[in-house]
């Protein structure tokens, strides 16, 4: 194959040329994810409707897994009276696949909920110590695929609803704080080794879905986060990978950081009985078997790949009984026609930075309905490699289904550590040759879920390696920098554990997925793009520059993530947080101030009014001032909060003040980069906030 022609000394010039291009990666942040409302049937039924699921290794303790299963799209965190709650009617479960040489699921965590009400005779959430309705579950296990389950906890809390500051903290409500009280406390912690959090979050989930779902009319420069403010329930577990690992095994006795032993396969779903019957009385009864209603494994399947006529069908399968029809979506993916000028790309600017390889190599096509690489079955090139027919070369290699060979397997059985699946680094022109191992979570189950090899180190998600774009930027540190392109042996690049192995909440895997389709995983392993010449020293082609320089213009979560278990962010309660959450017209906030914002109901006027409120500077990196209005005099406090809810510094506390506008000076040297709060109240209990930013 004499067309492969790459030197390992014109390899060393490419790394000149494109280090500059992994440094714009590694200091991109980006945040997507997965599934909400996406087929017509599960819309209607929300209580039941996954929206996203994850699973990584434990930052700060490798030893676990965190698997987080999150139900219940587009909350309103001021959708009182009932405001939401899990189903005491349905089944939730997470499944777990560890042998790929069993039938059906390995393992299953099952969540059950049982729902009181503690005050029949008020509208309201809570009142005097009282919360309607107040929620406990059941975690059980079970190892034999559902026929059994052995109970792990019995009855488990779930914090109420973040309603809002006087239903949670004051004396006529719950007289508590979220954040200590409720959120820490309602982690539980099992016998068995497992921890627990179930209850309401802020989605993780944000994206700008009115951009995307108006036929991909993307807008990067003037982008709404369609779940901005938004709510999701959560199911939450941080467990040992010694209960995970077929044998038992701890993650420190694996070969390898990408031991084959250690992948795992996840998927989420919900189950209601077959039968409801409304009755006159205005109740709902359920009755008969068990059916599975909703299932997610690798995020975007059903809402982006799988076609709308057949999405409640795809929801009512499992990874174990798929319609092999269903790969053909894969094979040939829709999306794939949008970055393909010869079909309809040109009706799609919003995608015009990603464009498929038409002649990679000046020899091979993967548009949709092209040979891609299938001219290559059963030929002497593809022999010792994953596509040699004696291995998986019949499944991979498919006429007339190009994308048989990327995007079907990152899906539907995982990457195998074998060629071409390594990095073109060291490959010397040749992508079936060996290279560089940066991804193996293989487990040949043949069905979609989220595949996570527990063996692969963790990267800290303080060091400045640390990349949203997971998989992606692993690649481009394997194939440019010099600490990881120098050799073909093992080696840990960051950001191997990102998506898609695994799935961190950090990733960002709308762009990676459309970076996928877009064809950068084959350009990856070496196929580069059409206007890469064979032979040329550097493959740092426009094309590829722009395929990973594309992005939807939604840059992070509208809320820092928690540094520990549940590692979520607490839910927004739509009173106190809710002045973040008034858009202007472009969807995002019009000022950095929360302003005007009387935190009491009483009916009186409040003694604290912040109409003229100048903080300066804002952002600040060493101190700001806030400059305040009293009406009348009043005995004052004011404290600082982090986005947690966290107090972090006190700057007045309970001095009488006489009406008029005073100023005060806040040092903020000593706090970390990011958004704070600072909360004045009165000895009435009346409040009002501003935010803070902090820029180092």
């Amino acid at each position: 194959m004499k067309v492969f022609t790459w030197n390992s000394h014109k390899l060393w010039l490419t790394v000149l040329t494109v280090a500059a291009l992994a440094a714009v990666g590694s200091q991109t942040n980006y945040l997507e994810s997965s599934s909400h409302r996406e087929a017509p049937i599960i819309a209607n039924d929300p209580q039941a409707d996954n929206t996203d699921l994850y699973a990584f290794r434990n930052p700060h303790d490798p030893s676990k897994l965190v698997i987080i299963a999150n139900y219940i799209p587009f909350q309103l965190p001021h959708g009182g009276p009932n405001y939401y709650f899990f189903s005491d009617d349905i089944a939730y479960d997470i499944h777990i696949k560890n042998n790929a040489a069993t039938q059906g699921d390995d393992i299953m965590y099952r969540f059950k909920f049982k729902t009181v009400n503690e005050d029949p005779s008020t509208f309201f959430y809570a009142r005097l110590g009282k919360q309607n309705l107040k929620q406990t579950y059941t975690l059980s296990k079970s190892t034999n695929g559902g026929k059994s389950f052995s109970t792990v906890i019995a009855k488990g809390a779930v914090p109420a609803y973040n309603a809002g500051p006087r239903i949670i903290q004051s004396g006529v409500g719950l007289n508590t704080n979220y954040h200590q009280e409720l959120l820490l406390k309602g982690i539980e912690r099992a016998p068995t080794g497992e921890i627990a959090f179930v209850g309401a979050v802020d989605d993780p989930f944000f994206a700008d879905l009115g951009a995307i779902f108006d036929l991909g009319n993307l807008r990067p420069g003037n982008a709404v986060d369609g779940l901005k403010c938004k709510n999701v329930h959560t199911l939450a577990l941080n467990i040992p990978i010694s209960l995970l690992q077929k044998d038992g095994k701890h993650p420190d006795m694996a070969k390898s950081i990408l031991d084959s032993d250690f992948v795992l396969g996840i998927w989420a779903s919900a189950s209601r009985p077959k039968i409801s019957v409304r009755e006159s009385n205005g109740l709902v009864k359920h009755m008969g078997p068990m059916v599975q209603v909703s299932r997610l494994g690798m995020p975007l399947t059903n809402e982006v790949i799988i076609p709308i006529g057949r999405k409640d069908e795809w929801n009512s399968k499992t990874p174990y009984d798929e319609d092999k029809e269903f790969e053909k979506y894969f094979t040939n993916p829709e999306l794939a026609l949008y970055m393909d000028d010869s079909q309809f790309g040109g009706a799609v600017p919003g995608l015009s930075q990603l464009r498929i390889q038409t002649n990679s190599l000046q020899k091979f096509d993967f548009r949709n309905g092209k040979n891609g690489l299938f001219p290559l079955r059963g030929s002497a090139a593809v022999k010792n490699t994953a596509l040699d027919s004696k291995l998986f070369g019949n499944y991979l290699l498919r006429a007339n289904a190009p994308r048989s060979v990327d995007i079907l397997p990152i899906f539907m059985t995982g990457v195998p550590n074998l060629p071409p699946y390594q990095l073109a680094t060291g490959k010397n022109g040749n992508p079936l040759a060996k290279g560089k191992p940066f991804v193996n979570n293989f487990l040949p189950t043949f069905g979609d879920m989220l595949r996570v090899n527990v063996s692969t180190p963790t990267t800290p998600r303080d060091s400045p390696d640390f990349s949203s774009l997971g998989l992606i930027q692993a690649a481009v540190l394997g194939l440019t920098d010099p600490r990881y392109n120098t050799s073909t042996e093992w080696q840990f690049i960051p950001n191997m554990d990102g998506f898609p192995n695994g799935r961190r909440l950090e990733d960002d895997v709308t762009r990676i997925e459309l970076q996928a389709v877009g064809g950068a995983v084959l350009a990856a392993i070496g196929l580069w793009y059409d206007d890469y010449t064979v032979g040329s020293p550097n493959p740092v082609t426009p094309q590829l520059v722009n395929t990973l320089t594309f992005t939807t213009g939604v840059e992070k979560n509208d809320k820092p993530f928690l540094e520990g278990f549940p590692y979520i962010a607490q839910p927004w309660n739509g009173f106190e947080d809710g002045a973040q959450c008034d858009c202007g017209e472009n969807g995002m906030p019009e000022s950095q101030n929360i302003q005007g914002m009387n935190m009491g109901l009483n009916m009186a006027p409040p003694s604290i009014l912040m109409k003229e409120i100048d903080t300066y500077p804002n952002p600040a990196s060493k101190s700001t001032t806030i400059r305040y209005h009293l009406i009348n005099d009043a005995t004052v406090s004011m404290r600082i909060f982090d986005m947690a809810g966290r107090q972090v510094g006190a700057v007045i506390e309970n001095k009488r003040q006489q009406a008029g506008v005073h100023e005060v000076k806040v040092d903020v040297s000593k706090l970390d980069k990011g958004v704070y709060f600072a909360t004045m109240q009165d000895s009435d209990g009346k409040k009002q906030t501003v935010k803070i930013v902090v820029s180092k």
